[in-house]
């Protein structure tokens, strides 16, 4: 009788034991799958953010260069702009993905750009796309 009933409760428990370890593979696969998706995400942010970094950078030495060599008065504030959006940029924690305000600090060097083409004068026009990222006039 107790070979019987012990057949009897195996029967009837086989739901939630097979419950119980489908919710445990689902979760493993899903940990795994969701941290592989997740460095995929990663990466593809912090390149974009790294182009539009590497834009704004090759913009401004282009410009401090071209500053330079035609220095005068009225353009002291443009290289001071200038300078401060360069001291931005080299100041990015590019190779801490933990950092706290990177967004802020993003923002910031975003604005300082957009400062300094309104005093240039310059219309950019930063694109990202499959092909690359450019800025383009």
């Amino acid at each position: 009788m107790a070979g019987r009933q012990d057949m009897f409760d195996a029967i009837v428990m086989a739901d939630e034991r097979f419950h119980g370890e489908g919710y445990q593979e689902g979760y493993e696969d899903g940990s795994s799958l969701g941290r592989i998706e997740g460095r995929q995400h990663g990466a593809l942010r912090g390149a974009k953010i790294g182009s539009e970094i590497g834009c704004y950078q090759g913009f401004a030495f282009a410009w401090k260069h071209l500053l330079h060599s035609d220095a005068s008065e009225r353009d002291s504030r443009k290289m001071r702009v200038l300078e401060s959006l360069m001291g931005m940029i080299e100041k990015f924690p590019y190779d801490d993905p933990a950092y706290d305000r990177l967004h802020e600090d993003l923002d910031r060097i975003r604005g300082k750009f957009r400062q300094l083409c309104s005093l240039l004068n310059v219309q950019p026009d930063f694109k990202m796309s499959a092909e690359g990222s450019g800025l383009s006039f």
